[in-house]
């Protein structure tokens, strides 16, 4: 199956995808105590429309986050392009990959894959389908929860050790 990829910390390929990583910490961020909360009905950080302006601009993000902090939401708007790698994304199915350390949750256009897109594991990678039909102009939202571990103890930092878009044709040939 023919493949390319889209290496998304790469200034390149940011600005094929017109896009740039914002990262805030906290479950909600912004919210005292990180917005852990009794009751909480989930964090708006995770939605499509919500207002990430004023979060921090993350040009590498390998870069450690610490403080203590037990969570952090990385955030990326991409428009996909009408070619990568020198073919039209049409007729391919587009997917993000990352892996997060220590665990993470992937958040497509305000959705969370519920079998692929939630913690895996202690650094597992992850992979989810942004769309089986891309289109170039369409613009996703994809969201990363980062979340220190062990849970009860975190220790070291939050970061993405990486974050890719590929672009799988199901047809050979370019």
């Amino acid at each position: 199956m023919p493949r390319a990829e889209l290496n998304l910390s790469d200034p390149a390929a940011l600005r094929l995808v017109k896009g740039e990583w914002r990262f805030a910490p906290g479950l909600v961020p912004g919210e005292p105590n990180e917005g852990l909360v009794a009751g909480l009905a989930g964090s708006p950080a995770r939605l499509v429309d919500y207002d990430d302006s004023d979060w921090e601009v993350r040009k590498d993000l390998t870069l450690w986050h610490s403080r203590g902090v037990a969570f952090a939401w990385y955030r990326i708007k991409v428009t996909l392009p009408e070619k990568v790698a020198g073919r039209d994304i049409r007729g391919s199915r587009c997917i993000f990959e990352t892996c997060i350390d220590d665990y993470g949750e992937l958040w497509i256009d305000g959705e969370c894959n519920r079998d692929r897109g939630t913690v895996q594991g202690f650094n597992v990678p992850q992979r989810v389908v942004v769309t089986t039909e891309p289109q170039p102009g369409q613009q996703h939202t994809i969201a990363l929860l980062a979340m220190n571990g062990p849970i009860g103890a975190p220790g070291g930092a939050v970061f993405v050790r990486y974050a890719t878009l590929a672009f799988e044709w199901r047809t050979p040939g370019y």
